[in-house]
């Protein structure tokens, strides 16, 4: 089992390594990245990619074509009460997380710390990461979510959960029922084959060609000479803790919108 878990763990990092930090610091919250290491590219302004004539819509609908949530579920009131009560053991564990330093000596480390003015810092905490992949406890988040006030000082907001991309939807829901929070994945994605880091930045009219914004079909990959990866990583949800009682709010992912704010920021 260790053994297995190691390959699996050391498959993920070569694949999250040659990510250029400007792509891959969108997923900062995935469940292996405080065990990767990042690119060398990562301080790069993605030299040779031109999408300043890209409008908005276009990136939006790209990134779109990479991402697969969980199924909706109506919802009870049951299914209220448990969710209610994996939030009040969130904030109850994280409250003491306010003091970004607190958080860091207990082991969580921010992502992409060249890339500045991020909208939402991630804090990832390695062995939760790990245990997470079989796992659940409320109290346990892979990572602690925060943003920036008009002083420059960290506020905790949140927390993500994370969890093996071999997890079923049911298991999913017993974690957090899936009537109140939509989990996500990263799917489809076309990478460069290995030792051709520099392909990261190729275009096709203007667009790029791998990653999060590139091409979404396992036929355009080959035809790019690329590694078509039908899930690049694990399930994760974000939950905006400390956004008051409603469900709705604490548990609305916002990943889209913080995904097209990172990739403004990286450019």
């Amino acid at each position: 089992m260790l053994r297995t878990l190691k390959l699996r763990l050391m498959a993920l990092a070569m694949l999250v390594s040659a990510i250029p930090g400007c792509l891959y610091a969108q997923h900062s919250h995935s469940d292996t990245t405080s065990a990767a290491s990042h690119s060398t590219h990562g301080s790069t302004d993605m030299a040779g990619m031109d999408m300043s004539s890209a409008s908005d819509d276009w990136k939006m609908t790209a990134m779109a074509k990479h991402m697969a949530y969980s199924s909706p579920r109506p919802l009870t009131a049951a299914d209220s009460v448990r969710a209610a009560h994996v939030i009040n053991e969130l904030r109850q564990a994280i409250a003491k997380y306010q003091d970004v330093s607190v958080a860091e000596a207990d082991g969580y480390k921010m992502f992409a710390p060249q890339i500045k003015n991020q909208p939402q810092y991630h804090f990832t905490k390695k062995w939760n990461a790990i245990r997470n992949q079989w796992g659940f406890d409320p109290a346990r988040p892979t990572s602690l979510l925060y943003k920036k006030d008009a002083q420059g000082q960290f506020r905790l907001i949140g927390a993500m959960y994370t969890a093996s991309k071999r997890t079923s939807e049911e298991d999913l829901n017993e974690r957090v029922p899936l009537s109140v929070g939509r989990w996500h994945r990263h799917v489809n994605w076309c990478i460069p084959v290995r030792k051709a880091k520099e392909r990261w930045y190729e275009t096709k009219d203007g667009r790029p060609i791998f990653g999060p914004m590139g091409v979404a079909t396992r036929e355009e990959c080959d035809a790019a000479d690329g590694r078509f990866i039908p899930q690049a990583f694990g399930w994760m949800l974000h939950a905006n803790t400390f956004a008051g009682n409603d469900l709705k709010s604490i548990w609305h992912d916002d990943h889209m919108d913080h995904d097209h704010a990172m990739l403004g920021e990286a450019k």
